[in-house]
């Protein structure tokens, strides 16, 4: 019989008994495509074929359970600024507000525990995480003024213009060329 030449090689890990050669080949896959989807911050969808808890790397856990960075939105007023952070979750004592060099910090810490005890189990997880967002603050703010309020997991910092920042608009006419 005539060697056909669209075949292609196939090597094997001679290593590996022959019956557990395949079912690493899948492991190695299904490990591949968890990384992937907790490298996009959906860490926390947990398939019921993902298999023990406690297979999973500790850090890439924490990293899910709290994935980093709060949206912010950043409007300008006619009399100000305004900072809007959603934090949900978290509690103004773990949060901190300050002005620095010109720079407005918003930092926070989320630390949860979870403990559940039944007849048959007993479970106790940790998520500790944290943040730090820096921005401007723009000439013409009023910084004794500036106030910090949170409501409902959501953080709303005001920066108020002074009288002459909010005189200083002109407009310009266009002229044609």
């Amino acid at each position: 019989m005539a060697e056909d030449s669209s075949k292609i090689p196939v090597s094997t890990d001679e290593s590996a008994p022959s019956g557990l050669r395949p079912r690493r080949s899948l492991e190695s896959l299904r490990q591949g495509i968890d990384r992937l989807f907790d490298d996009f911050g959906i860490g926390t969808w947990r398939p019921s074929f993902r298999g023990s808890f406690f297979d999973v790397d500790p850090l890439r856990r924490a990293k899910a359970a709290f994935s980093g960075m709060p949206a912010v939105d950043v409007t300008e007023t006619e009399k100000g600024y305004k900072v809007v952070a959603e934090l949900p979750g978290m509690d103004e004592k773990n949060i901190e507000v300050k002005i620095a060099n010109g720079r407005l910090m918003i930092k926070g810490e989320k630390q949860e525990e979870k403990e559940e005890e039944r007849q048959d189990y007993y479970v106790r997880e940790r998520s500790f995480g944290s943040f730090e967002r820096t921005f401007p603050v723009p000439d013409g703010v009023e910084l004794d003024k500036v106030d910090a309020s949170f409501k409902k997991g959501v953080l709303t910092v005001t920066l108020p213009k002074t009288a002459e920042a909010q005189k200083a608009e002109k407009k310009i006419t266009v002229k044609a060329g």
